[in-house]
């Protein structure tokens, strides 16, 4: 497909679809796609049947109404019996009321089974990609995700409802009329049955190749929603203002709607051709039957009465035909979302909970002291599309190139942080700083070594208990798009107005949510663009000291901050890390000075290790790092020790 032209001539906006994509379009369903499906339709079983039923009493009126008219006219209007045309006609009206009936509760159970699929297929999903771990959503991308959750399903469910009623519904159709028909006319019914053939080989002709174009435009229409979700977003606006880039953006995003629309438009001619196709013969077969037919009327063969019922049920014959062609198509295009769906359900999480985890032992309740944290010779690599398991998704997966000699971000590290107490990490941007606060709560594991909160092994403890004993507080404090109650209260739902009240106070931010007009219930904003950093980082902490951690984690959190939003958080701090163990990241040194233990890392590793005084007596990196700093400010106007235990850090690894 030919997209749209490029930007203001200052980049070229790709044209039709990348190889990656045509390659992903041509995918065949998998093998085993149809026999997963059954489970999801087994809790609607009683639903199902009443369809089946409901469906079969429906084809049966169907198939019955034209010989009720064939007896109205044969054996009612033309020997003038008023009292057989009245009964007739009464029945009639009988079925029709009866139809009506069975219509209704067909579309009741068949709304009840696909949203209920829906419901099952979309809480499944998501709480599958929940379960993926950071390394997942580091590759994936969010708006294709999305579509697998809203568009897939939906296109899934039609297979078991839409296309379970209208295949009974057809199958009993056919047969029925066909009966009938035989009954009518045996001769104009193997005439029928010759041409049948005709209405199927084009929806096998057509079906494959809507098969490839439905598989192409659910993947246009993802890559366009993560267009939308990223520009849409606070964040990705504020780029494309600063930028200067909305004629650019409006170009790609033009290119990308071009090539939904060419896709969709290919897909609607093919659909329509098939049903024009389909008309054209119908109508030529029943030119074909009132020619014969009325031959055998004119002839005595059969009254005029059978040739009208015999034409109704011609009809009624090729419809579910072309209903059959046509349904070759639906169910492969509904096995595509499914096949897409699985996709997804069939990602294996890199970090998962042990069949045997138990829970970390009395983790906030009686607990004397905060548990140690030690490393015992942890090496990590970051890990490669494949082993996230998105290389057998690459519709989802950013393209990130691979590099296999790629070196290990942490080699062979070894740390105890004694319980209670605050331990530093420093070092140069990409040291591995960051990594190391990621293997504490389990984001990801390492490739060896074994890390140990209280002397156990992570990896063999809940995530839920393990998650409970520590709290993170990162350099961009994440806020959802809700009132900042809502934004407190995901630490602790339970939490009562005063204990919000109380840790909003301690956090140093009361002040400010008590002068808004709707206090709490303020809404933060798209990722609490409407705060300020340092307002974003005090909601951070007063959201990790109601969730009330034996275990933080610093994350750079006071990076990049005014003096006067720092120093608010560093005597928020001294609240948020009183008897509990830290593990902080530091890159302002001068706000480390108390902490108990400093460990400078380099190149993956511990160069050295002690406090303060200790390290600057001893020379080296952190020596080095330090003068680096405030030897030049500390001349001419010395600094004051800071007593926050806290410090930021350079970018992510």
């Amino acid at each position: 497909m030919m997209g749209g032209g490029g930007g203001g001539g200052r980049r070229p906006v790709m044209m039709g679809m990348s190889a990656r994509g045509m390659e992903i379009t041509r995918q065949r369903i998998r093998p085993g796609t149809i026999r997963r499906i059954f489970p999801y339709a087994r809790p609607y079983t009683w639903v199902i049947v009443l369809l089946l039923i409901v469906t079969a009493i429906d084809a049966a009126i169907f198939a019955a109404t034209p010989v009720l008219l064939a007896l109205i006219i044969d054996d009612g209007i033309i020997p003038r019996r008023v009292r057989v045309v009245l009964a007739l006609a009464l029945a009639l009206g009988g079925l029709a009321l009866v139809d009506a009936v069975m219509m209704y509760i067909e579309a009741w159970s068949s709304a009840r089974i696909g949203q209920g699929i829906i419901y099952d297929l979309r809480t499944e999903v998501f709480r599958h990609v929940q379960r993926q771990s950071l390394a997942f959503f580091t590759r994936a991308q969010t708006g294709s995700l999305v579509s697998r959750l809203n568009t897939d399903v939906v296109g899934a469910q039609q297979a078991i409802t839409t296309l379970l009623s209208q295949t009974v519904s057809t199958i009993l159709t056919l047969v029925l009329v066909l009966i009938a028909m035989f009954y009518l006319s045996w001769q104009i019914t193997l005439v029928a049955l010759l041409i049948a053939p005709l209405f199927i080989a084009p929806g096998r002709l057509v079906g494959r190749r809507l098969q490839r174009l439905t598989r192409q435009q659910m993947m246009l229409n993802a890559e366009l929603a993560s267009t939308m979700n990223e520009r849409f977003n606070v964040g990705g606006a504020m780029i494309t203002k600063l930028f200067g880039r909305p004629d650019e953006e409006s170009a790609i995003f033009e290119s990308r709607a071009g090539r939904v629309r060419n896709i969709a438009t290919m897909s609607s001619v093919y659909g329509q051709s098939l049903r024009i196709f389909i008309g054209l013969l119908s109508t030529l077969t029943l030119a074909l039957t009132y020619g014969l037919g009325g031959v055998f009327v004119v002839h005595g063969v059969f009254k005029i009465g059978a040739l009208v019922a015999l034409v109704t049920l011609l009809s009624r014959l090729y419809g579910p035909i072309g209903q059959l062609s046509n349904m070759q198509v639906d169910v492969l295009t509904a096995l595509v979302s499914f096949d897409r769906v699985f996709e997804v359900l069939d990602l294996k999480p890199l970090v998962e909970e042990n069949p045997d985890a138990y829970p970390l032992p009395a983790i906030g309740a009686g607990r004397a002291a905060a548990p140690d944290i030690e490393f015992d010779g942890v090496c990590f690599r970051y890990p490669t599309a494949s082993e996230v398991s998105l290389a057998s998704l690459e519709s989802i997966a950013l393209p990130m190139p691979e590099r296999a000699d790629e070196a290990p971000i942490l080699r062979d590290v070894s740390f105890l942080a004694p319980a209670g107490q605050l331990t530093a990490l420093v070092g140069p941007s990409g040291a591995g700083k960051t990594t190391i606060t990621h293997l504490v709560p389990r984001l990801y594991d390492p490739g060896s070594g074994t890390v140990r909160i209280g002397g156990h092994d992570v990896a063999h403890v809940t995530m839920k208990s393990l998650s409970d004993a520590i709290g993170v507080v990162a350099q961009d404090a994440y806020l959802f798009h809700d009132t900042i109650r809502a934004n407190l209260q995901y630490a602790r739902p339970d939490a009562t107005e005063e204990e919000l009240i109380e840790a909003c106070q301690a956090a140093r931010i009361w002040d400010l949510i008590s002068s808004l007009s709707n206090g709490l219930d303020t809404i933060v904003g798209d990722r609490g663009y409407r705060l300020s950093g340092g307002e974003k980082q005090r909601i951070a902490l007063a959201r990790l000291l109601l969730k009330a951690p034996l275990v933080v984690v610093l994350d750079e959190a006071t990076a990049h901050l005014d003096s006067e939003s720092e120093a608010a958080i560093q005597r928020a701090l001294k609240t948020a890390l009183a008897g509990r163990t830290s593990l902080v990241i530091a890159h302002r040194l001068s706000t480390i000075r108390e902490a108990d233990q400093i460990l400078v890392i380099d190149a993956g590793q511990i160069r050295q290790r002690g406090t303060h005084d200790e390290l600057l007596a001893a020379g080296g990196l952190y020596a080095e790092l330090y003068r680096t700093q405030f030897a030049q400010q500390e001349t001419s106007n010395p600094e004051p020790a800071a007593s926050a235990r806290t410090g930021g850090d350079g970018p992510r690894p």
